[in-house]
């Protein structure tokens, strides 16, 4: 039987992860998430692995949920239904607290969890002939264990939509929504996933990782900010507005000129 996850790792320590279920659209079951949440932990603790690349077979990058098991499911105990939603949560919180930089290489179509997998790899390329959709409403479902990524990469407002309408998203909307970074033609994928990976090897490997952990835990503080930082922001706010630079703005703002620091001297 092949393999649902393909591993490859080359001489500069960079790790190509591949759904390898083409002819099911990269569809994951429980055999998949359980392959990729092996290779996600080897990885991630070896120190020779510099960044982690994930890409599908075929034409598809993953279709979410496999159908088939999400039939027999059905007919599960709500127990048996809870240990399966867990691991896809498992692996989704896995790969986004990876210590190596991972990059999502979208060669096809990322739909349900596939927009999980997205949403959760630090940097994604898309080829422009990909398209993204959070299908679960069509099914009668909801994208809940992917919902914490999804949202915090494209934010409340376009979830609210695309969740709802489980709309096909294409590629240059992906992008202006922020749930990919680049888009390319199909040939010039390969290419540009490349150059970025080129970039990351510049950077120190123990910085990078303490760098994705102050992302977090920032973005956290953001999320919920508590008293402190409403006054921290308040504070900011506050001093800019009584600043000669402050003042200089709102003035010219008022009095439609441009501001004194955009004039040649």
């Amino acid at each position: 039987m092949p393999q649902t996850v393909l591993l490859s790792v080359d001489e500069r320590g960079v790790a190509t992860l591949t759904l390898n279920r083409p002819d099911k659209h990269n569809a994951f079951d429980s055999e998949t998430l359980q392959a990729l949440a092996g290779h996600l932990r080897t990885l991630d603790a070896d120190a020779a692995v510099r960044a982690i690349v994930l890409t599908g077979s075929g034409k598809t990058f993953c279709s979410g949920a496999d159908l088939d098991s999400m039939r027999a499911l059905g007919s599960a105990s709500e127990a048996d239904n809870l240990s399966e939603a867990m691991r896809l949560a498992e692996v989704l919180a896995q790969l986004a607290a990876m210590g190596k930089p991972t990059l999502a290489r979208i060669q096809g179509n990322a739909f349900g969890g596939g927009v999980g997998l997205v949403a959760c790899c630090d940097i994604a390329i898309a080829a422009d002939t990909a398209r993204f959709a959070l299908t679960e409403v069509r099914l009668g479902l909801v994208p809940a264990a992917i919902s914490p990524y999804v949202v915090a990469a494209i934010g409340a407002r376009q979830a609210r939509r695309y969740a709802l309408t489980g709309e096909r998203i294409e590629a240059a909307e992906a992008r202006r929504i922020g749930l990919v970074h680049e888009v390319v033609a199909p040939e010039a994928l390969d290419g540009t996933v490349s150059r970025v990976i080129e970039e990351i090897l510049k950077g120190g490997p123990q910085a990078q990782r303490e760098c994705k952990e102050l992302i977090r835990e920032v973005n956290a503080a953001l999320g919920a900010p508590d008293a402190d930082v409403r006054r921290s922001t308040a504070r900011r706010l506050a001093r800019l507005r009584v600043s000669e630079e402050g003042q200089e703005g709102m003035g010219a703002f008022l009095q439609k000129r441009p501001p004194r620091w955009t004039l040649p001297t």
